[in-house]
């Protein structure tokens, strides 16, 4: 980790300087620090305005977002009240795993996308989440009310969600942590000659293209994925169980990529369209983590989807 990060007060956020992160600009940090938080949506346009506003400070003094940051420094945020949001409740319907006063969680179908974007403003999970819950939290200010983690569009499964910030931090805090167990099932490419194995390997921007991710030293964070061979069918597929250490975007389409077995489907990390699927064969199947309130352990499992089941069938019998 970059700092240690500690809530001073109820609405503000502490960092430390470590050396590892010296030299970076101010607004860099703040956006790498909030993603960790689950905040990963969070322009550094944002980040700017709020230095601009005087919300941070470095040392107890004001500063321009691109100070560049030394060892032992202290960067202090104060959080802004949050603003409402501004996405619509939508009358969508989710598949509820689980559900209390303080987190819920749902397993989300293929092609849904978690929160609002450019050219996806409506029939997210976020729109659909704000139409059932009517409580979620804003912590922090920000525009994804509830959403500690997600997971990509055409990738199916569990995905947790807070209604309330001391469920948000709490959820937050054990995902930077690794202590959420998070389990997805894949359809890769090719026969693993291993039954078992870990992908260590950063991941970072790629400088061909920017909304791509790829295995690289520059500019990129630890990434650590698990994997166990369930089943080998053939010579040209195997199904695999992947647990996630980090979580970092896109990390096991990448990882899978870079060992040489891309996600069966995969628009954009695999190979030409393979199977009919309309995304990549990706299942979040497992999550569990400790309820911030209760302390208990919670554990949740989710079925393949009905298309990669049928695929698989298919696979197996051609």
């Amino acid at each position: 980790m970059s700092s240690n990060l500690s809530l001073d007060r109820e609405d503000d956020l502490e960092w430390r300087i470590r050396p590892e992160t010296a030299g970076e600009r101010t607004d860099k940090f703040i956006v790498d620090q909030l993603a960790e938080l689950g905040q990963a949506g969070l322009s550094r346009t944002q980040v700017q305005e709020w230095i601009r506003e005087g919300a941070a400070t470095v040392n107890g003094r004001s500063i321009k977002a691109n100070y560049k940051l030394s060892e032992g420094d202290t960067v202090v945020l104060v959080i802004p009240e949050a603003q409402e949001a501004d996405i619509k409740p939508e009358n969508i319907p989710l598949d509820i795993v689980y559900e209390d006063s303080d987190l819920i969680v749902i397993n989300k179908p293929r092609g849904m996308v978690v929160h609002p974007a450019p050219g996806h403003s409506s029939g997210t999970v976020v729109n659909a989440l704000m139409y059932h819950c009517k409580d979620l939290s804003g912590i922090n200010g920000l525009l994804r009310p509830g959403i500690v983690h997600r997971i990509d569009k055409d990738t199916t499964g569990l995905l947790m969600a807070a209604k309330n910030d001391l469920a948000h931090v709490s959820l937050a805090e054990q995902l930077k942590e690794h202590s959420v167990t998070r389990k997805y099932i894949a359809l890769v490419h090719g026969k693993l000659p291993h039954d078992q194995g870990t992908v260590d390997a950063p991941i970072g921007r790629d400088a061909a293209d920017r909304k791509l991710f790829t295995v690289t030293d520059r500019n990129s964070k630890t990434a650590v994925t698990h994997f166990v061979v369930l089943e080998r069918i053939g010579e040209d597929y195997s199904l695999l169980e992947l647990q996630l250490e980090t979580g970092r975007t896109h990390q096991i389409r990448v990882h899978m990529k870079y060992i040489g077995h891309p996600l069966a489907g995969d628009p954009v990390y695999g190979r030409n369209k393979t199977v009919p699927l309309n995304g990549q064969a990706l299942h979040a199947a497992v999550l569990g983590f400790t309820h911030p309130r209760t302390g208990k352990r919670l554990h949740f499992e989710a079925a393949l989807p009905s298309d990669m089941e049928q695929i698989l069938v298919n696979l197996r019998h051609r």
